[in-house]
């Protein structure tokens, strides 16, 4: 589909131009909107796919969400695929045919040995690495082999392409060529158990593997028969793997110069079989560069028949049969076109290259800034600038410059180097960058498939590779677009292997551009493949990291997706999340309790406390200290955390300081003539007995007797305040002068000359000097008063003298008569 004419029944979507189907409902136009502005936004391509037990969604926008299938949703069970499935899945897979005329079937010549000898140990069950130079002819041995052993095994011929291909990539090839399973991925586990049961002759050309990673993928495949095909530099495979080795050589002189016929399609003359003679021996035999070779030959009779030959636009176009050919020119006449050197022989490229087209050398100047991977023919017109330029692919594959690799093709073994030199990698900066501008356009579009993205996959790594790392300006922005608009696709299409390098770059272009929201997406998809493919500790760290990002960048929906993702992964392999420390605000107030009679969130509103062991200490809820009974005990609170835990406390300690006031107030505004009734609560009653034990109030620390109580030889009094009446700061009553009989204080003056009576009130004077303290003081000092401490058992100690006579100061703020200085004289107790 062109992806510039969309077409109306795209997207699933039924209804046409006009008007559409019945029960759908054209969108209405904006209200004044323009007639000619931008239309609606691309639909963004969420797909959803299924690896092993994991539901997995790739959203190309926030990133995409993984979760365990739901139960009765799980994938179907891969069916093996019928003969005309395989057929029509090969005709897929393989590479496009070039534009043109058609190109001369050559011969294999001079490998019937190992041809026979490799079908004999294929037939047998044995696995076989083929070893050459590039250019020997490996490809061709392979096909000739292939179509030999169609019939050998069960599943018949699977041919796999191994260049940049992992042992896990070639493994999951393998099931997708013998099984169907759309939208499905298995696990390691259930990979394993599905190609353990392949049977076929597997064919893998341009292997890149070896060592352990060889062994793995052959012990995973018993029932199989391999024929690798690699160079002499893989590494060679361990003992355990048992391959037959078989090397594979240049060709003979005669059989050179055969092959050289072959290609020019008539007869060399005794000049030209002199020169291939030369050749034979710089190059070993190789049969590429007999191909190219033969290439130059039929380029130097086309100049002896026209010296502007070449000069024509359709030279290489193909011509109709009953067009009148040009007639040759006599012999005689033929224009001295000499042979090229040994050297131009040997590395024929440049040459070949300056005699093609326009278009033929814009597209082999992509392929060096591609790293030899050339783009498919439909890309051509797009790159190059011209809409014949599909047609440059047939002239380089005519000329030897080209070899097919799987679904695509590559510059042939020597020609990448050999156009480098000769300049062509001058400005392949500013080709890769072209090709990436495309390839982002391309694969982002709605009415690409992400099969088609897979094919091209190879091409769009390669533009990312180029650019990353580059010091050009603007090189990692392309970079950072092109990964950001193809690995959605590539993940959709079951492509992992590209979509795992596609990430990488893409994270270290981000990097270096300094796009950290796009890092963090990558980080993301690269925590959410681990986790796919089982990898749960890469996983956590590239998904802590993307949280992380995107907690700085308050990337919300972002950063709760990581977390989905992060708590799966903590799920599946079996332990938890560390409990981190809580963030600023959020934490919860801890009170550490000492006292079995110490509630967890304070004390009751009722100034009534049960008494307590001697032994134990009252625990204090309160940022003031406790008293002198109180400081020596390891009995104060734990108030950790923030601010906010010490702002929770005061709040709770100016609601006991009301309560406290209320309480005051009720004993100080009895009714009646009967003074003795302000000392009465009504929870407790203070009685003139001091032997009354009925007060139940605590025992004091030091072992002194308690309140209301007096010891041999020393003169009853009434416990006070502290040193200082501490007024609360937000406004509200502080209770700083209630003791624990729920009296106030100075009802009693210790200094009357012991004669006080606890049901007269005596005058008093009320001191106006505030205490600087504060109820969210965050360090509470022993200099500061007791103002908000409910502390039951403020009783002063043998060690203690008394404290001198105060006023009280139970009531701050609203109240002024209270606060304000007073006259001795002034007796009256409704003041």
């Amino acid at each position: 589909m062109d992806p510039t004419h969309r077409a109306s029944d795209e997207y699933g979507q039924g209804h046409d131009r006009s008007g559409g189907e019945p029960g759908h409902r054209r969108p209405s136009r904006e209200s004044g909107g323009a007639d000619f502005g931008p239309g609606t936004p691309q639909q963004v391509r969420v797909v959803q796919l299924t690896a092993g037990d994991l539901l997995l969604t790739v959203n190309p926008v926030d990133g995409s969400e993984v979760e365990a299938c739901p139960p009765g949703s799980g994938p179907d069970a891969p069916v093996r695929r019928t003969p005309a499935e395989r057929a029509d899945h090969e005709r897929a897979g393989a590479p496009p045919v070039p534009a043109g005329p058609p190109a001369p079937q050559l011969p294999l010549l001079e490998r019937q040995e190992e041809r026979e000898r490799l079908v004999g140990l294929l037939a047998r069950g044995r696995s076989v690495r083929l070893t050459g130079q590039a250019g020997s002819g490996r490809t061709a041995l392979l096909d000739a082999v292939a179509a030999d052993c169609a019939d050998l095994a069960p599943d018949g011929v699977v041919r796999l392409n191994g260049r940049g291909r992992t042992g896990a990539d070639l493994l999951n090839a393998l099931f997708d060529t013998v099984y169907k399973a759309p939208s499905h991925r298995p696990d390691r586990d259930e990979l394993l158990a599905l190609v353990r049961s392949i049977g076929a002759v597997v064919t893998v050309d341009d292997l890149e593997i070896g060592g352990a990673a060889l062994d793995e993928l052959l012990a995973a495949t018993p029932e199989c028969a391999f024929l690798l095909a690699a160079t002499p530099d893989v590494t060679t495979p361990g003992l355990d793997a048992h391959l037959e080795e078989v090397l594979l050589a240049g060709l003979g002189r005669g059989a050179s110069l055969a092959l050289l016929e072959k290609v020019v399609e008539r007869s060399l003359t005794e000049e030209e079989r002199n020169w291939a003679g030369d050749l034979w021996f710089e190059s070993e035999g190789l049969p590429l560069r007999f191909v190219q070779a033969g290439s130059l030959l039929v380029q130097r009779d086309r100049l002896r028949a026209g010296p502007e030959a070449f000069d024509e636009y359709d030279y290489f176009e193909p011509r109709a049969d009953d067009a009148p050919s040009a007639p040759a020119p006599p012999a005689a006449e033929a224009l001295d076109v000499p042979l090229p050197s040994l050297g131009e022989g040997a590395a024929p490229a440049v040459l070949l290259a300056s005699r093609l087209s326009e278009a033929a050398r814009a597209t082999l100047r992509f392929a060096v800034a591609l790293g030899g991977e050339v783009p498919h023919q439909a890309h051509l017109p797009a790159l190059v600038g011209d809409t014949h330029a599909d047609a440059a692919l047939g002239e380089l594959a005519g000329c030897g410059l080209l070899s097919p690799a799987g679904p695509r093709y590559r510059l042939a073994a020597g020609v990448l180097a050999q156009l480098a030199a000769a300049g062509y990698e001058d400005d392949a900066a500013a080709q890769a960058r072209t090709a990436a501008q495309h390839y982002a356009w391309w694969a982002s579009h709605p009415s690409v498939t992400p099969e088609r993205a897979v094919a091209e996959a190879d091409a769009i790594v390669a533009s990312l590779t180029r650019l990353v790392p580059g010091d050009e300006a603007g090189a990692a922005s392309a970079a950072v677009l092109l990964a950001r608009s193809a690995s959605p696709a590539f993940a959709a299409g079951l492509g992992w292997g590209a979509w795992e390098r596609a990430l990488r770059i893409g994270q270290e272009a981000a990097r270096i551009a300094g796009e950290v929201a796009e890092e963090a997406y990558f980080h993301h998809e690269l925590g959410i493949l681990a986790l796919c493919t089982g990898n749960p500790d890469r996983a956590r760290t590239e998904l802590e990291t993307s949280i992380g990002m995107r907690g700085a960048l308050a990337d919300k929906s972002g950063a709760v997706a990581g977390r989905r993702a992060l708590a799966l992964v903590a799920d599946r392999s079996g332990d938890f999340a560390p409990i981190g420390r809580t963030s600023s605000g959020d934490e919860v107030p801890m009170v550490r309790q000492d006292a079995p009679g110490t509630p967890p969130g304070g004390f009751p509103a009722a100034p009534v406390f049960p008494r307590q062991p001697a032994e134990e200490k009252p625990t204090v809820v309160s940022s003031l200290p406790a008293g002198p009974a109180a400081r020596k005990g390891p009995g104060r609170a734990v108030l950790g955390g923030a601010r906010r835990n010490l702002a929770a406390a005061g709040a709770g300690a100016v609601l006991i300081a009301v309560l406290g006031t209320v309480v005051t107030l009720g004993v100080t505004s009895g009714d009646g003539d009967e003074p003795g009734s302000r000392n009465v609560t009504t929870e407790q009653t203070a009685t003139e007995d001091p032997a009354d034990d009925g007060l139940p109030a605590d025992d004091p620390a030091d072992g002194s007797a308690p309140a209301g109580e007096t010891t041999p030889g020393e003169t009853p009094t009434t416990p006070g305040p502290s040193d200082s009446a501490s007024p609360s700061t937000s406004g509200s009553p502080s209770p700083s002068a209630s003791t624990s009989d729920g009296t106030s204080p100075g009802t009693d003056d210790p200094t009357d000359g012991g004669s006080s009576s606890p049901g007269k009130p005596t005058p008093t004077k009320t001191s106006p000097r505030p205490t600087e303290t504060d109820s969210e003081s965050p360090d509470p000092t022993p200099s500061e008063s007791e103002s908000e401490s409910p502390d039951p058992s403020p009783t002063p100690t043998d060690d203690t003298p008394p404290p001198p006579p105060q006023g009280s100061s139970s009531a701050s703020g609203p109240v002024e008569s209270e606060s304000a200085p007073q006259s001795e004289a002034a007796t009256d107790p409704a003041v």
